[in-house]
């Protein structure tokens, strides 16, 4: 549904006519009553009922606020001036708000509660629970991500959907729940775009995907990041193991690489400055013990050799 532009009459000569309703009805009864006659309150019973209805007109719009206008059920338009305005009393005029808000999906809020004389039974409190989802290869993890969103077309989010405020929660969640499964949370291939590896990418589109769903509502999202992600506790501990292995395997490789240059940069060293003349055997038994050296975990123990590489 479109937004059509409502614009109102000033409060202010509103508020003239309602004061100037409420004269005429005070001169006739004052009248009525100087004159003793009771045929005035065929006039002063209508007058006073128009006042009393005339008094609902009434608009006040504060900054960042829109009244979406009804008038018996058919939409008259949308108030987004801000000021003090008059309009039809019959007008019903539900606020919304157009500020930007902003929330955690996964995030529970129970209101305080009061008894019948003010006393606060129990306070309000905020459970958090992630979403457990499961990735692209079946990885049970979770997730939660935080949402900014603001109301833009006013009417659709009162006619289009129940309840915007809802609508807008629960849409996040399937959108979560819909990305989570289409990456995976880790992936070895660089090429390969995953939740943890392409956080910037995987958040613009979850952003694309909130917005075609909040279409409907008049929502428009300024921005959806995921906030928390870790594998499910289940298999915490395993996939933990996993990436410590390949970190290992990493460095081992790394370590390896590294070793293996500087042996061939020291067979060099001594072939070109004629240092010592080595054969075949005396070249691996050299190779053997720069590698013991440079790849062993602790400090290797020397072992001198009182006597020759063969005895």
């Amino acid at each position: 549904m479109e937004d059509r532009e409502l614009r109102l009459s000033s409060g202010w000569l509103g508020l003239g006519w309602v004061v100037g309703l409420l004269a005429v009805d005070i001169g006739l009864t004052a009248y009525a009553a100087d004159q003793q006659d009771p045929r005035f309150l065929w006039a002063i019973i209508p007058v006073g009922l128009v006042w009393v209805v005339s008094l609902c007109g009434f608009v006040v719009n504060g900054p960042n606020q829109a009244r979406v206008v009804q008038l018996f059920g058919t939409y008259v338009g949308t108030v987004r001036q801000v000021g003090f305005f008059y309009g039809n009393p019959f007008y019903w005029r539900p606020r919304l708000s157009l500020r930007v808000r902003t929330f955690e999906t996964g995030i529970t809020e129970t209101p305080e509660v009061r008894d019948a004389t003010g006393k606060v039974i129990s306070s309000a409190t905020t459970h958090r629970q992630a979403m457990k989802v499961n990735d692209k290869d079946g990885t049970p993890i979770e997730i939660t991500a935080v949402v900014a969103w603001r109301v833009v077309h006013p009417a659709a989010a009162v006619f289009q959907v129940d309840d915007y405020e809802k609508y807008v929660r629960m849409q996040a969640d399937a959108a979560l729940r819909n990305l989570a499964s289409r990456y995976s949370y880790d992936a070895p291939d660089t090429d390969t775009h995953s939740l943890r590896g392409h956080i910037e990418e995987v958040a613009g589109q979850l952003k694309l995907d909130l917005q075609a769903r909040m279409h409907l509502a008049g929502v428009e999202i300024l921005e959806a990041r995921i906030s928390n992600l870790a594998y499910a506790p289940e298999i915490a501990a395993a996939m933990l193991q996993r990436q410590q292995a390949g970190a290992v395997v990493a460095a081992r490789a790394q370590i390896v690489t590294g070793a293996v240059g500087i042996v061939e940069h020291a067979l060099e060293l001594l072939q070109q400055r004629n240092v010592v003349e080595l054969d075949a055997e005396r070249k691996v038994a050299m190779v053997s013990n720069l590698l013991v050296v440079l790849c062993g975990h602790t400090s290797p123990q020397p072992v001198l050799n009182t006597g020759t590489l063969y005895n």
